[in-house]
């Protein structure tokens, strides 16, 4: 990989693997979160021209399209969007065998340009071409379709086929791979064969070991055991064939009939890291033989500030695209200013609401916005515990509404079900409480709803966000957060300051606190939130302020990628 004279950090190159990249809506090769935070990732790379070269998976029908019925019932269909229209196709082919059969791919490119005029190339990897058998033409159709066995020859193909890409295409002086979660791990068993090729070995010494861990940097973002990629030894046989690999792993992970992807890229990397310090924490007690630091999540800040929020930034803090730590400036934005970019973002939301769902909301009424992925863990209803409790709260601290979106994956019953719930406590609300469920949540919805909310609530069960980045894209828009006190609001909370925490103090190690935690958010709603918005505005329009200020200029990826520079890509 050549680097032009004068490029920041000498001779450092970083390839940044990731399963899902989202950078835009009608480029739909992301799911949520992990995706969109690749993206801000790779955005943020592109403004400090850190020289990085991104890999991912072509997924010609995305995630899926989400509809919803009358009931809620969620209906998928595959996206639709033309790759020769938004990528360049690349001339290289490489190939992987996959149960004894040579699955040909090849590769899309698009440049994503930063602010400072830097760039980092995107390469997405396809198997649907001529020559390759029809079951694998189809690997990367879908992203995180299938079954086990499709997910581990997709995995073989991202970490494996990206490897052997991005040689072929002339990235050959790469320092520091970077595997974002462990669905980019079998990158380390290239790394290894090109080891023992470079050696002349027929089995794998300490030493290669060591060149390939030298090489590697892991970030999880899993603090569920469930949500780790496992695959049984004799699939992993069967599909990929055996390798020497899988005994030196059996050995160091102490399973001979389990390859798991996480302990994988933890046993093959120089440098781990979880994402947000609680999370640094948590992962470290779950695999506690290895060393976990931790990174805390970022959003590109460039990206997520709403227009009305831009053109006011860029009078008062010029530069703050190049330079995010000069967000903290905000706080000598005059109140009145701020107030009114906020309620041209809130009337650009109902308006949207009201176009494309049919439903007229009050711009002058309070709005909660509440947008994630629809599993249980993040629980969508907990809000909605006790509506008897929310109309009352309704018609004496103060009116307000509730603006649902997110998916469910399609295999993820039990999320499908909570949309399902929202939909019947719509009902059963009626207009005492006004809600809407909005479909097929993605960048572009995200980029009118978030800033177009007066609250941003998050109520996951403790201790299973990893991080969380929806409510950072808030606070750079001067939208407080009311949200339980894990992932990166432990960071971001500085109560009544910028936004409010849900904490229902229950008992520790409890593992259902739904309880308590509705009980503390209805209080919290109830006796403070409403209140502060409908009695005292000033005081609500200065925690905008603060959550601009302070949570704007620290959780950003500029901050991020620095920290990422300084621990991982230049030791």
């Amino acid at each position: 990989m050549t680097h032009q004279p004068g490029t920041a950090f000498h001779r450092t190159s970083v390839a940044y693997f990731s399963m899902e990249i989202g950078l835009q809506s009608d480029i739909p090769t992301y799911s949520g979160g992990l995706g969109i935070l690749a993206g801000d990732t790779i955005r943020a790379a592109a403004d400090m021209k850190v020289p990085m070269v991104a890999v991912t998976l072509l997924p010609r029908k995305g995630y899926f399209h989400q509809s919803l019925d009358a009931e809620g019932n969620q209906i998928e269909t595959p996206e639709s969007w033309s790759v020769s229209d938004r990528l360049k196709p690349l001339t290289p082919r490489v190939a992987v065998v996959i149960e004894k059969r040579e699955v040909k791919i090849r590769a899309w490119r698009y440049d994503v340009m930063g602010v400072t005029g830097g760039a980092v190339p995107v390469i997405y990897l396809d198997t649907d071409m001529a020559g390759n058998d029809k079951q694998d033409r189809e690997l990367t159709q879908y992203l995180y379709g299938g079954d086990s066995r499709y997910r581990l020859c997709q995995e073989y193909v991202l970490g494996v086929g990206g490897v052997r890409m991005l040689r072929a295409l002339g990235y050959d002086a790469i320092d520091r791979f970077h595997m974002n979660e462990g669905h980019a791990a079998f990158l380390v068993v290239e790394l290894l064969d090109e080891e023992m090729g470079r050696t002349r070995a027929r089995g794998i010494k300490p030493q290669h070991i060591q060149a390939v861990r030298n090489q590697c940097v892991f970030t999880t973002h899993t603090p569920v055991a469930a949500g780790h990629d496992k695959f049984g030894m004799d699939m992993v046989r069967k599909v990929i064939g055996k390798h020497k690999v899988w005994e030196v792993e059996s050995r160091l992970s102490h399973d001979e009939n389990t390859l798991n992807m996480t302990h994988l890229a933890l046993n093959f990397s120089n440098y781990v890291n979880g994402v947000s310090k609680q999370h640094g924490k948590v992962s470290q007690a779950m695999f506690d033989s290895y060393q976990i630091d931790a990174i805390t999540n970022g959003v590109h800040a460039a990206t997520w500030v709403a227009q009305p929020f831009q053109k006011l930034l860029d009078r008062y803090i010029p530069g703050w695209r190049q330079d995010n730590l000069s967000l903290r400036y905000g706080l000598s934005i005059p109140p009145q200013e701020v107030w009114d970019a906020h309620m041209k973002c809130k009337t650009k939301f109902i308006d949207y609401v009201a176009k494309t769902q049919k439903v007229k909301l009050d711009p002058r009424v309070f709005t909660i916005g509440f947008g994630r992925r629809a599993t249980a863990y993040k629980r969508a209803d907990l809000i909605l515990r006790d509506l008897d409790r929310l109309k009352k709260i309704a018609s004496t601290a103060g009116a307000f509404q509730i603006i649902y979106a997110g998916k469910a994956h399609p295999q993820d019953f039990p999320g499908k079900g909570l949309i399902k719930k929202v939909f019947e406590a719509t009902q059963e609300l009626g207009k005492k409480v006004r809600m809407v469920y909005l479909p097929n949540y993605d960048i572009d919805v995200a980029k009118i709803m978030i800033p177009g909310v007066d609250v941003w609530l998050n109520t996951p069960q403790l201790p299973h966000e990893a991080s969380g980045t929806s409510g950072m894209k808030a606070a750079l828009n001067g939208v407080p957060s009311l949200s339980v006190l894990d992932g990166w609001w432990i960071e971001g909370c500085v109560e009544n300051l910028t936004g409010w925490a849900i904490d229902g103090k229950a008992r520790k190690g409890a593992k259902d606190t739904s309880a308590q935690d509705a009980a503390a958010l209805y209080d919290k709603l109830q006796n403070v939130v409403l209140p502060m918005f409908y009695g005292d505005r000033e005081q609500y329009i200065r925690i905008m302020l603060m959550a601009l200020a302070l949570n704007g200029s620290f959780f950003n990826t500029q901050r991020m990628v620095q920290e990422y520079l300084l621990k991982a890509y230049l030791r």
